[in-house]
């Protein structure tokens, strides 16, 4: 089958386009033209598709009359102005702008359109139009929220916002255990209790909320420590 332009939704709610083609059953992607958020940026993709897979060709007007000859229409770059607004909007709204790190910010955003790995946020940003940090800084971002506690500055905010909000007279915990394919364990990673009964080592993590389901702070622990020890 000859390539064709595809459109895709994604998990975030976007919709991908690509040019793809059919073979035997299962499609595959000839190129990754970006994801819309928008019917306008979604209809640009799909004519910037079309002209790559047929460059050069016009559309027949049926309309005699004269009309002075108009160069077509080049999608230089799109922008994601809005989504990436909005969730500035909440992310300061919240408090979390306590934590003065752009990085941090769209490492953040990125996970929020697409969860993907912090190399491939370069990507997402990217097709956002944002003027995307380079992908060492993202890596260094990670050991800066170690060294200056991220997390605890983060969940100080979230439960300011609850108590000025929802309130605190009710809150629920609950934990989850996530294991890693590895042969050896460590100081963190252990083999322990799974509800799945594997045998990898893995880590305890527990989750705090309100009566809303906000969060208000998040743990990690070894992954043989009983779920009462960790309260």
């Amino acid at each position: 089958m000859s390539p064709f332009v595809r459109k895709v939704p994604t998990a975030s709610g976007a919709t991908a386009v690509q040019i793809a083609d059919k073979t035997g059953g299962r499609y595959r992607i000839v190129e990754h033209l970006g994801s819309a958020h928008t019917p306008e940026e979604l209809a640009a993709l799909i004519a910037l598709g079309r002209d790559k897979l047929h460059p050069g060709q016009g559309v027949l007007d049926f309309d005699h009359t004269d009309k002075p000859a108009t160069a077509p229409a080049v999608v230089k770059s799109s922008r994601s102005q809005v989504i990436v607004d909005t969730i500035r909007t909440a992310y300061e709204h919240l408090g979390f702008n306590t934590v003065d790190d752009e990085a941090f910010f769209q490492l953040v955003l990125a996970r929020l359109i697409e969860l993907t790995s912090k190399s491939d946020s370069v990507r997402v940003l990217s097709e956002l139009g944002v003027d995307t940090a380079h992908r060492n800084t993202f890596l260094t971002c990670l050991k800066r929220a170690r060294d200056h506690n991220y997390r605890d500055q983060i969940a100080a905010k979230c439960f300011d916002y609850s108590v000025a909000t929802t309130g605190i007279s009710l809150i629920l915990y609950d934990v989850t255990t996530l294991y890693f394919e590895a042969e050896k364990e460590d100081g963190l990673r252990k083999v322990g209790y799974s509800k799945e009964r594997r045998v990898d080592p893995q880590i305890v993590v527990g989750l705090l909320v309100d009566r809303t389901g906000f969060p208000l702070e998040i743990g990690c622990f070894e992954g043989n420590k009983a779920e009462t020890h960790t309260i």
